[in-house]
């Protein structure tokens, strides 16, 4: 990537606010959708989290708003109040270096919603939130959405997940037919693609390949549960990286509380992140979070696509997402900004499959554990296979000698009948093994 921000021609007072945010050239994404957008086209956009994705919709919203239009130009909707409000406060960074007043409205749920109708006597330019309160307050007839020209779905996927996808649907069928449709997806399942066919006509489709499938300056470790509790391993982990800031994955509401709860008895200062806090709860754990009173934080994968968490230096994989696309949005977490960071899994032997699935991605782990307290170098999990698998080659070997004996009338072409019916004999007996093994 060569290019300029220049090359797009914004309005100064855009450029102004690219330069104050330090930023130098566009990334990919930015200059895959950023051209498009400005022509007023629909856009598919897909990578992973951390791409930049989010100035990639912003910057072209901002430079096609008229601000002398007091009505709903640009509706951009997110799968979680944290994630909204990010987008609300890059936006609030770029409005501020404008002259005109551009108003710009936040609205997600868990927040008092006749205030939020207060808020609308005067429509907003732009209208960031989650797709359930937009949703409301256009059933409300308090917003009014008709008006606009650009839908922003961002995380698609995500929001397919989380059930959102309806709400969306209801929304941009309140939008007019000319509707600019930016949707933003790390992937793009087949139950999000009736969707997109039915509001996008012929779409711009974009995909940013990640270089490596995580950051060059992760480091991935492998800690073998073995006999132990696996929240005593956790513990020692946590204990021996002594990090500045670490986020625990675990795959379900009901284990992250679990696990939270066992850490606190052992006297660790523990912080948790999941679908089932309340909107207060979850709006204090991240101002707890942001001011540093949590060392340690337990979460779903609420938090390894819907949050913002600055600082993360370790990463520790509870369990292996069942997913594995998540892996690497949860290690995402850590080594940004250039900084290195550590991501951590805790196995056991039945993990063995997605860990070679998470290899064939491109995944390179190093083997470690615990000994007294310290992070020490273990052997790889893949050597003891490969002896036991060797050590099962010899024994089958030796099986079929036993079974073959050499005829006591040599014939010709008798060495070619023995092996053969070695070959045989070792055939059925890896089939014995394999079977056994399963």
């Amino acid at each position: 990537m060569n290019g300029t921000f220049n090359a797009y021609s914004l309005k100064p007072f855009i450029m102004d606010a690219i330069t104050k945010k330090g930023f130098k050239q566009p990334t990919e994404i930015q200059e895959k959708i950023i051209p498009t957008a400005l022509k007023g086209k629909s856009v598919i956009g897909q990578s992973q989290t951390g791409t930049g994705k989010t100035h990639a919709f912003l910057l072209p919203i901002f430079e096609r708003l008229i601000t002398e239009k007091k009505e709903v130009q640009a509706v951009i909707t997110a799968p979680t109040r944290e994630l909204a409000q990010q987008i609300y406060k890059e936006a609030l960074t770029i409005a501020e270096s404008s002259e005109d007043e551009i108003n710009i409205k936040c609205f997600v749920g868990g927040t008092d919603k006749q205030r939020a109708i207060e808020k609308l006597k005067t429509q907003p330019h732009i209208v960031i939130g989650t797709p359930g309160r937009i949703n409301d307050l256009v059933r409300e007839q308090a917003l009014f959405v008709h008006t606009a020209q650009t839908l922003v779905v961002d995380e698609a996927d995500l929001m397919l997940d989380m059930g959102f996808l309806v709400d969306v649907d209801n929304v941009a069928g309140k939008m007019p037919t000319t509707l600019q449709i930016l949707v933003f997806s790390a992937t793009i399942p087949e139950k999000l693609k009736p969707f997109l066919k039915k509001y996008m006509e012929n779409p711009d489709y974009q995909q940013v390949q990640p270089q490596q499938v995580s950051a060059m300056n992760i480091t991935h470790y492998l800690v073998p549960k073995k006999s132990r509790e696996k929240v005593d391993v956790l513990a020692g982990l946590l204990k021996a990286f002594n990090p500045y800031l670490a986020i625990v994955f675990t795959n379900t509401k009901a284990m992250a509380d679990e696990v939270a709860n066992k850490l606190t008895e052992k006297g660790l200062k523990v912080g948790r992140i999941h679908g089932d806090l309340s909107p207060r709860e979850r709006k204090k754990m991240m101002k707890q979070v942001h001011a540093l009173e949590f060392r340690y934080i337990v979460a779903t994968d609420l938090a390894a696509r819907g949050i913002d968490i600055e600082g993360v230096s370790h990463v520790i994989n509870y369990e292996i997402p069942t997913d594995l696309d998540f892996y690497v949005h949860r290690v995402g977490r850590t080594g940004r900004a250039g900084l290195s960071g550590i991501a951590a899994t805790i196995f056991t032997p039945s993990d063995e499959d997605a860990l070679v699935r998470l290899e064939k991605m491109g995944i390179t782990f190093d083997s470690k554990d615990l000994s007294k307290g310290e992070i020490v170098d273990k052997q790889d999990r893949k050597r003891r296979e490969l002896r036991k698998g060797e050590k099962q080659d010899d024994d089958i070997d030796a099986k079929a000698k036993s079974l073959v004996r050499k005829p006591k009338a040599v014939k010709p072409g008798y060495k070619r009948k023995m092996k053969w019916e070695m070959d045989k004999i070792k055939k059925r007996e890896r089939k014995i093994k394999r079977r056994n093994n399963k």
